[in-house]
C-alpha cells in the first residue's frame, strides 16, 4: 500500500490489514470511530513517531494537556490544522515514511 487512497479503500474492511505498521493500524482504528483501540496500539510505545500518533489521538479526544506532553515527546508542536488534516499528514507520513 503507498497511496492515501489506498489506505482510505481499507477503512471498508472489518479488520485493518496484517502487516501495517503499528501506527498505520492505530489511525485505521481511530477513522473506525474506535478511539480507545486507536490508543491502544500506540499508548505503551516510547518512539517518537508513536508519540506523534498518541498526541493526535489525546488532541482528537480534546485532552491539550496530555496531547502537548506527547507533541513534545514526538519533538513536535500540536499543529494548527484540522485533526482530518492531521490525520491525513500522518497516514502519508506512515506510508511514506
Amino acid at each position: 500500500m503507498q497511496t492515501l487512497t489506498e489506505f482510505k479503500t481499507i477503512l471498508s474492511n472489518s479488520k485493518p490489514e496484517t502487516g501495517l505498521a503499528v501506527q498505520l493500524k492505530s489511525l485505521w482504528y481511530d477513522a473506525k470511530g474506535n478511539w480507545d483501540f486507536a490508543h491502544h496500539q500506540v499508548d505503551q510505545l516510547s518512539d517518537q513517531e508513536s508519540a506523534w500518533v498518541h498526541a493526535y489521538l489525546h488532541r482528537k479526544e480534546g485532552d491539550t494537556g496530555n496531547a502537548d506532553y506527547w507533541y513534545r515527546r514526538a519533538g513536535r508542536r500540536r499543529p494548527e490544522v484540522s485533526l482530518e488534516e492531521e490525520w491525513t499528514e500522518l497516514v502519508d507520513y506512515f506510508l511514506h515514511g
